[in-house]
């Protein structure tokens, strides 16, 4: 019989729900109920014996929450509110104070469930997960891994995609430097090449395990996936540090002992403040805002999107970043055609900087990099004006331009998406505290 904490308010006239407690006993441990507001029908200050069982009150909904979470340790909140004590909005409020505390939120026609850790390995876990797709979480995810291994330690990626292998697949990129033929090759086979665990391999030189996943939740769990599976080989490889690398908004089913979380900086105050953003904010030892330059998100913007995360979490640190692209060859004094996923609005950012910094001319760009019908378009629209292909390894990369590129004799470069910190705390320092965060808490569950 699970052990439950109701949610009541004081628009419902005592004796209803005393009945509907009486009717939630059937099924439930009712150890207790938490009092979010209300006046009309009862006395908010009244005692217990009003509703026959432990009351907790709190300055607001939220405080009572974290309280009765606290005190009687529940695996379910069962709301036997309603409006106008709590709106929609409110209940996804509460609904990530109790998923973030492992707690079940249930009402009469809803039901949310904390995305569950199905496998707890023998390693530490540090998870890079993010408020959507198209963050830079995997560019940040292959930052981490060089930083780390910069200083030492011995890192393996268990990165989950919607385009993985049907089985997880080592691939040691501490050992083997994968190519742009190889990749190719890959494709050729029916792999999605440009898939998340090969621009880690390829970025990070640490090995990598790549799962798939498939459907991902509201709060990030996924409708399938082999990742547990891919925790286990990733288990056996005896490193310091599994990274957990998230798909999209949705977060592995692994236990993770610290969590850094990639928020776009475009996406707004919505992704932070609304639904379940709260949930994963709560998650987090370390935020990195992507994207947080002109003229992709105004000033104004920014600062109302850091505003809203420090409304949340005044403890966590931010860092403030963007991205530049670092080819991984030469491609001084050659014409280049440069693939991004990167938004038009930046692309003649992109463009003057591998101009200045590489010595290239960048002599067209698309941005279509994950719309193939577009970029097989562009591509056709500058054939002849280039003599080098520079993509970042993402969606369309491998087998529509290094496919274009070795179908015209032209080579291609694949290009790393590399973030530099504009402001706030440095991604370097967050970084080596969430990864001591990560061992610390691994040696006292390891106990």
């Amino acid at each position: 019989m699970s052990r439950v904490v109701a949610l009541i308010d004081g628009e419902h006239y005592p004796p209803v729900v005393r009945f509907a407690l009486d009717e939630l006993r059937r099924e439930h441990d009712v150890a207790a109920a938490a009092f979010i507001g209300g006046t009309e029908k009862v006395d908010a200050t009244g005692s217990d014996d009003t509703y026959g069982l432990p009351v907790v009150r709190g300055a607001d909904a939220r405080d009572a929450v974290i309280e009765a979470i606290a005190r009687f340790e529940p695996d379910e909140l069962v709301d036997l509110s309603d409006e106008p004590i709590v709106s929609a909005a409110d209940r996804f409020a509460l609904a990530s104070v109790a998923l973030a505390h492992g707690v079940a939120y249930r009402g009469a026609d809803f039901a949310f469930t904390p995305p569950r850790a199905r496998i707890v390995t023998r390693t530490a876990t540090l998870a890079i997960i993010g408020t959507g797709k198209r963050v830079g979480k995997t560019a940040v995810s292959a930052y981490v891994a060089r930083t780390l291994a910069a200083a030492g330690r011995t890192v393996v990626v268990l990165a989950m995609g919607r385009g993985g292998p049907a089985r997880p697949e080592l691939i040691r990129g501490d050992e083997v430097a994968l190519t742009t033929e190889d990749l190719l090759a890959l494709a050729a086979q029916g792999a999605h090449a440009a898939s998340d665990n090969y621009e880690d391999a390829v970025m990070s030189r640490v090995p990598t395990v790549g799962c798939r996943r498939c459907g991902g939740g509201l709060a990030g769990e996924t409708f399938f996936s082999n990742v547990p599976e891919g925790a286990l080989l990733a288990d056996t490889l005896g490193r310091d540090l599994i990274m957990l690398e998230g798909s999209g908004s949705a977060i592995p089913p692994v236990a993770a002992d610290a969590t850094l979380l990639v928020v776009g900086a475009r996406q707004g105050v919505p992704y932070v403040r609304d639904y379940f953003g709260p949930y994963r904010l709560a998650r987090a030892d370390g935020v990195i805002i992507a994207g947080a330059e002109e003229p992709f998100v105004d000033a104004r913007a920014l600062a109302a999107l850091v505003a809203a995360l420090r409304a949340l979490r005044e403890d966590v640190p931010i860092a403030l970043t963007t991205f530049r692209p670092k080819p991984l060859a030469d491609i001084s004094d050659k014409r280049v055609f440069f693939a991004t996923t990167a938004p038009p609005v930046l692309i003649e950012t992109l463009r003057t900087h591998l101009e200045e910094t590489y010595g290239c001319q960048v002599v067209a760009a698309s941005t279509a990099l994950s719309d193939r019908a577009a970029l097989r378009a562009d591509l056709r629209a500058h054939a002849g004006s280039f003599d080098m292909l520079v993509t970042e390894l993402k969606a369309a990369a491998i087998d529509v331009v290094a496919a274009a590129g070795a179908e015209a004799g032209v080579p291609t470069v694949l290009c790393d998406n590399e973030p530099v910190t504009l402001g706030g705390d440095g991604l370097d320092a967050m970084i080596d505290r969430a990864y001591g965060r990560a061992r610390d808490r691994h040696r006292l569950r390891s106990r």
